[in-house]
């Protein structure tokens, strides 16, 4: 029995949409990771992108659980002495751009490399309810039913 290496050829890429309103974000972003990666598929080969295309919208809905709102915050560096700025997880998502949020978590969960690179490539999110992506046909993925504590009211 030999152990089965895809091709980049053989791999077989699908769209998935994702509502994201009322979905947990931990949950959400390591379910998104797991797809983006090609962890769901039989073929599945560490070192060639095996994932799909995900699209998430209704980005600006998300929920936090407990006190991750006001208590957890990113940080990040402007190269300045005394530069250090940081946000807390609601001043982003009332922000202009609370899609970053998902973004980062998921970026965080995929490899730092250039095959993680390309893979969040097929990361497309958006705040509202739109999406260019209707070409594509996307397949509609509902995380919700996955299991009851992915959705909160």
């Amino acid at each position: 029995m030999k152990t089965y290496s895809a091709k980049p050829s053989e791999v077989e890429r699908r769209w998935f949409v994702i509502d994201a309103d009322g979905l947990v974000l931990g949950r959400l972003a390591s379910i998104i990771a797991m797809r983006l990666r090609g962890k769901h598929k039989p073929m599945f080969t560490p070192h060639i992108d095996c994932g799909d295309n995900i699209i998430v919208v209704n980005a600006e809905k998300v929920r936090l659980t407990g006190n991750k709102r006001l208590a957890n915050r990113f940080f990040w560096h402007t190269r300045y002495p005394g530069g250090i700025k940081s946000k807390t997880f609601g001043q982003i998502l009332d922000g202009a751009h609370p899609e970053r949020l998902i973004t980062k978590a998921v970026e965080r969960m995929i490899t730092r490399s250039p095959l993680g690179r390309d893979q969040m490539k097929k990361l497309h999110v958006y705040a509202g309810a739109e999406h260019p992506h209707e070409a594509q046909k996307p397949e509609v993925l509902d995380v919700a039913a996955l299991n009851p504590k992915n959705k909160r009211a």
